[in-house]
């Protein structure tokens, strides 16, 4: 036998007791054996560098380069599903199934739903090829890379077995408790700021630019949906059950149901039950099994009609309010948090409690020393719902307060009319918020420094490199280096990325300055009335006011923001950094008067442009963008895979269908 013929062989058998392991839990070799074969593969791909495969089992201890995810469009839209808390709600969805389907016989495929992070993996001739997160549902980032290093997930199929060539499949990546327990530990002891709850944990991993650090964290995931054009039938469950065979970790707990009294009965045993799995579950997923049923009933224009998923009534504990701390975010939003004596809730030690504003706290009627009841909002976050009858009826401590002054710069805080939370308005000076500017400065829809992220950002501000925004313009790739400069190839993607960042558009520029109230929208109609950053510094309320769809606080923020000293001085240093501070000729001989009055709704996956793109064309040329579909809507901008429940509402209303070909043409003929 060749050493090539030897590896194929090494990796099918590792591949095999990898799924016997951590799928089936069945092993069959000792973890010994099971090293020394993997230690032979090892030196052999060692050996013969032109046998490299992704897809090897040697692979899934992850690698030290650094991971750049890339945004890719999704096949097919990963839609969220609605959400039902009680019988009756449930008894409502089976009987729209019920009505939809016109009294044809169904049955409901019930699964557990997992709390973690949505992923879809695609596969060709048995080979994992791609991995991309949920995202916004239309386009996701691209962590095939760390989705490698999971041993549940299958790199390569097992040869012969009757999966189609090219099929897509969905699920969930979950940390289950115990590695959330470990991980924990170990960021206790290195005093490091602990996880709040898997989820979080597993998300944060997965999304590691280091997928090493991802391959020791025992992430897990359990597959739920099966597509493509040449999958096995028509049942879900049936399908499910063929994924299984495949080699595919598919929950044991899935049951088919043909009454609703079955779904009932499966809601209660696993509303008690599911305490005792192994990893996080919220709720329970109904869908109809059929899948030309489903196709039939069809889909709203944000989940489909054929699925809902019930979620568990939360947990709810006793325990006794020590204090309330005020915690400033990057917004400048105070959010007051209650601490208390450890209570177990959902399957983790809850200390801490949110108790969102000073509303809440009213309404709460909280005091020093009470016993309160806690929950945790969709198995997550804990909150404070209630205080205890028996503090109700005894001696009471000092009434809880809302802080006056910013927890971070001392601050006298401010309460905008209408809004809910308390402000820090020191946003030039306040550390949080300064940390915040820059975040959204970087962020994607403002100037798209894609080699940074917020803990790059925040690493950077702890060692003095930045104090704002301008600082980034000033960096070089000498002070980004570690002490053996190892990390120079990313050093040198951050400069370049930061350089590029310069070509930004005026109006992303507006918006990323991180003006309050002023988002992409206000940003954009301010740039394009106002032309210029110098224009609209000096421009007076009143002018501001008379703009369309700018409102008086966000005009008094405005001003509120050019009359302070520091900000003058950011934008000027911006401005010397090259940054674009007025409309470019060609925006402005672009803009046009065109779709002036139209209304314009935008559906499906785009080729020439992003859905981002194609709004600010709209905007370019008059239009306004729309999101849902009425008598006064004058077009449908339509790409592929356009959502059926919107089509079928626009050929009832005889509302144009236009293609993005159709519509770039007309507005390049003006």
């Amino acid at each position: 036998m060749t050493d090539i013929e030897r590896i194929i062989q090494l990796r099918d058998e590792l591949h095999r007791h990898n799924h016997n392991y951590y799928v089936l839990n069945q092993p069959v070799i000792s973890d010994r054996d099971f090293d020394f074969l993997l230690k032979e593969l090892q030196d052999l791909e060692a050996a013969h560098p032109e046998a490299f495969d992704p897809n090897s089992p040697t692979q899934r201890v992850g690698s030290d380069l650094n991971n750049e995810f890339q945004t890719v469009q999704h096949q097919r839209p990963m839609l969220s599903l609605s959400n039902t808390y009680n019988r009756e709600e449930v008894k409502d969805f089976y009987e729209r199934v019920s009505e939809g389907l016109q009294g044809a016989k169904f049955r409901i495929c019930c699964e557990l739903k997992f709390d973690g992070l949505s992923i879809s993996l695609h596969y060709r001739n048995g080979k994992l090829f791609q991995a991309v997160t949920r995202g916004d549902g239309v386009q996701g980032d691209d962590v095939t890379q760390n989705i490698r290093t999971i041993q549940s997930i299958p790199l390569q199929l097992a040869q012969g077995a009757d999966y189609p060539s090219e099929f897509e499949i969905r699920g969930e990546v979950l940390m289950p408790w115990t590695s959330f327990d470990r991980l924990n530990e170990q960021r206790a002891l290195a005093e490091e700021p602990l996880f709040a709850n898997p989820r979080n944990a597993a998300s944060g991993t997965l999304k590691s630019k280091d997928s090493r650090v991802v391959a020791k964290r025992g992430l897990d995931a359990y597959l739920y949906y099966l597509l493509g054009d040449n999958i096995p039938g028509d049942g879900h469950y049936e399908n499910m059950e063929a994924a299984r065979r495949w080699g595919f970790q598919v929950s044991r707990h899935t049951t088919l149901t043909d009454s609703l009294q079955e779904i009932y009965d499966y809601i209660d045993y696993w509303d008690k039950e599911r305490h005792n799995l192994p990893v996080a579950t919220d709720g329970i997923v109904l869908k109809v099994n059929s899948l030309s049923q489903q196709r039939s009933l069809g889909m709203t224009a944000k989940s489909p009609r054929w699925a809902i998923a019930y979620k568990f009534q939360a947990e709810q504990a006793c325990t006794t309010l020590r204090d309330v701390i005020f915690q400033v975010g990057r917004t400048g939003a105070v959010t007051p948090v209650a601490v208390m004596d450890p209570v177990q809730l959902a399957g983790t030690t809850v200390r801490r409690a949110t108790l969102h504003n000073a509303d809440v706290i009213q309404s709460l009627d909280l005091h020093m020393g009470d016993k309160v009841l806690v929950e945790k909002g969709g198995e997550i976050i804990p909150k404070i719902v209630a205080v205890a009858p028996e503090s109700l009826n005894g001696e009471r401590g000092f009434p809880i307060q809302f802080a006056t002054h910013c927890p971070a710069c001392g601050t006298p805080l401010i309460r905008i009319p209408g809004e809910a939370a308390h402000y820090c308005p020191n946003d030039a000076s306040c550390p949080p918020l300064i940390l915040g500017r820059i975040e959204h400065f970087i962020s994607r829809k403002a100037m798209n420094i894609q080699s940074l992220g917020p803990e790059t950002v925040d690493e950077y501000f702890r060692q003095g490199l930045i104090h704002d925004a301008a600082d980034l313009y000033s960096l070089t790739e000498e002070q980004l280096l570690n002490e053996n400069a190892s990390n120079r190839k990313s050093a040198q993607k951050i400069i370049q990325s930061i350089r590029e960042s310069v070509n930004v558009t005026f109006e992303r520029v507006l918006y990323a300055i991180g003006i309050r109230f002023v988002g992409e929208i206000a940003a954009r109609t301010l740039a394009r009335n106002y032309g210029s950053m110098d224009a609209l510094a000096s421009a007076s309320l009143e002018d501001i006011k008379a703009i369309n769809g700018i409102g008086d606080v966000i005009a008094q923020s405005v001003i509120n923001f050019f009359s302070e000293p520091k900000n003058l001085q950011l934008v000027e240093r911006l401005k010397n950094a090259g940054l674009q501070m007025q409309i470019s000729e060609e925006q402005a001989h672009a803009q046009s008067d065109t779709l002036k009055g139209q209304s314009i709704v935008i559906s499906g996956v785009f080729r020439h442009h992003s859905r981002d793109e194609y709004k600010a064309l709209i905007e370019q040329h008059g239009g306004r963008n729309v999101g849902s579909i009425s008598a006064k809507t004058s077009f449908i901008l339509a790409g592929e895979n356009m959502g059926p429940s919107k089509l079928e509402k626009a050929n009832k209303l005889g509302i144009r269908i236009m293609n993005e070909d159709e519509f770039l043409e007309m507005i390049s003929t003006l």
